[in-house]
C-alpha cells in the first residue's frame, strides 16, 4: 500500500519545515490547527525550542470555525497578536483540517497585513508533505518578499556567499552553520547570510549584495532560484561536507561568481553500479555520497526518501518516499548509511551504519548526531569507511 509506513518513522511534516525555517527571524508563525501541532513541532522538530525565543503559535481552531469556514477569526486573533507583539513578519501555515475545508491562505495573509501594516505570509501546507518541501516554500517567501535591492556593501571578502537552507531538521543544533562558515572562510570565502540559522532577518534583507547563493539542503534550492532570477545570483547546489568536498564546493561557488551559471555540484552513479548507498535528504546525502567517494576511493550513491527537488534527479540522485519503494534499493546495497530508524527495513546481509537525521526520528539519537562538516576523519573511523 502506497504512503504506509509499516515499520519506518515519517518525516517532519511541511508546516514543522516553515515554523523552523522562520523560527530564528522576528517573525510570527501561527499554525491553524486544532491542537496538536505545536505540541508536535516543540517536542520533535524544534530542539531550539527552550533556549530561544521565538513567536510560534496554534490558532486553536474549533469544530465549529471549520464547519462554518470563520477564517474571519483566525484572521481577527493574528491581527491582534500581530499588533501586541510587534513581529517583523506574520506566517500563517496551514495543517490537515484547513486542507480539506479549503482556507485561501493568501487571502488570509493579505487581510492580515491590511489590518496590521506587517509583511505577512500565507502558506497552504497540509501536513501530507514534508518538511522539505514547507522550508522550501518558506525560504522562497523572504526571498521574493524580504530582500531589498543591491546596494554593494562590502562583507570584508573578495566573494562571499548566501547560506541558504539551514535548520535544525536537516543539521541539528551541534554547530554546523559555524562549521560552514569556517570552513569556507579558510577558503576565502565570506557568508553574507545564513537562511535562517545564526543571521537576523536583517542580514537576509541585505542577499542580494552576496556574490553566490550555496543551497545546502533541497529546502534552499527554490529560494537560490528566486535570487537568481531577481538579482542574478548564480547558485551552487551542494552540503559542505568534509576537506576534500569542501575543497570541491569552493571552486564551484568561485566558478559560479565568475561564470554566473549555476551548478547543483554533486553528480553521482546508480545504486546499481555502486552497491553504497546513503539514504535520507537529497542533497545532503548526495553531497555526503560525493564526500565519501573522493575520500575513500569507491564510488557511493545517494537516495532521497523526501520529496526532492526537481534540479536533483539530473545530479543523479534517486528518489523513493514510500517504504515499499525504499526496500527493493535497500536489497541491492552491500552497506547503507541512514537515520537508525531505517534498520529495520535493511536486510540483514548488509551492513548498516547509522546516521541520525533529526527531521525522522526527532530528538531520540539527537545527542548521537555527528558535525561532518569540516572532518569526515571521525566518522570514517567510528564506522571504519
Amino acid at each position: 500500500m502506497k504512503q504506509t509506513a509499516r515499520i519506518i518513522s515519517t518525516y517532519a511534516g511541511d508546516t514543522s519545515g516553515v515554523a523552523s525555517a522562520l523560527f530564528e527571524l522576528g517573525g510570527m508563525t501561527v499554525m491553524h490547527d486544532a491542537s496538536g501541532c505545536n505540541s508536535t513541532y516543540n517536542t520533535h522538530d524544534e530542539p531550539r525550542w527552550y533556549d530561544t525565543d521565538s513567536l510560534v503559535f496554534i490558532s486553536a481552531l474549533t469544530e465549529t470555525e471549520a464547519i462554518l469556514g470563520d477564517d474571519g477569526k483566525l484572521i481577527g486573533d493574528c491581527a491582534r497578536a500581530a499588533e501586541e507583539l510587534h513581529p517583523r513578519f506574520v506566517a500563517v501555515a496551514g495543517t490537515p483540517i484547513p486542507m480539506m475545508t479549503g482556507v485561501d491562505f493568501d487571502a488570509v495573509a493579505v487581510e492580515i497585513e491590511a489590518r496590521t501594516g506587517i509583511p505577512s505570509f500565507g502558506f497552504a501546507t497540509d501536513g501530507m508533505h514534508s518538511y522539505v518541501r514547507g522550508a522550501g516554500m518558506a525560504f522562497d517567501a523572504l526571498a521574493r518578499r524580504m530582500v531589498r535591492e543591491p546596494v554593494g556593501k562590502k562583507s570584508g571578502f573578495s566573494l562571499d556567499v548566501n547560506l541558504i537552507g539551514l535548520t535544525p531538521l536537516d543539521f541539528s543544533v551541534y554547530g554546523a552553520p559555524d562549521s560552514m562558515k569556517n570552513a569556507l572562510g579558510k577558503r576565502g570565502i565570506g557568508v553574507r547570510s545564513s537562511w535562517a540559522m545564526g543571521s537576523r532577518l536583517d542580514e537576509l534583507e541585505d542577499a542580494a549584495n552576496a556574490s553566490v547563493s550555496l543551497a545546502v539542503s533541497g529546502s534552499g534550492l527554490a529560494a537560490a532560484r528566486t535570487l537568481y532570477d531577481r538579482f542574478g545570483i548564480p547558485y551552487v547546489a551542494a552540503t559542505p561536507c568534509g576537506e576534500r568536498w569542501n575543497d570541491r564546493i569552493a571552486d564551484a561557488v568561485r566558478q559560479a561568481a565568475k561564470t554566473g551559471v549555476s551548478k547543483i555540484l554533486p553528480s553521482l552513479p546508480t545504486v546499481r553500479e555502486t552497491r553504497r548507498l546513503v539514504l535520507g535528504e537529497g542533497l545532503t546525502a548526495a553531497s555526503l555520497a560525493s564526500a565519501l567517494t573522493f575520500e575513500t576511493g569507491s564510488a557511493w550513491s545517494a537516495l532521497s526518501a523526501v520529496e526532492p527537488d526537481d534540479d536533483l534527479f539530473a545530479a543523479g540522485i534517486l528518489s523513493a518516499i514510500d517504504e515499499d519503494d525504499i526496500a527493493p534499493y535497500l536489497a541491492d546495497c552491500e552497506i547503507v548509511i541512514a537515520d537508525p530508524l531505517y534498520k529495520p527495513i535493511v536486510p540483514e546481509n548488509v551492513r548498516f551504519v547509522p546516521l541520525p537525521h533529526e527531521g525522522f526520528s526527532g530528538r531520540l539519537f539527537r545527542h548521537d548526531i555527528p558535525n561532518l562538516t569540516e572532518d569526515l576523519t571521525p566518522f570514517r573511523k567510528d564506522f571504519a569507511l
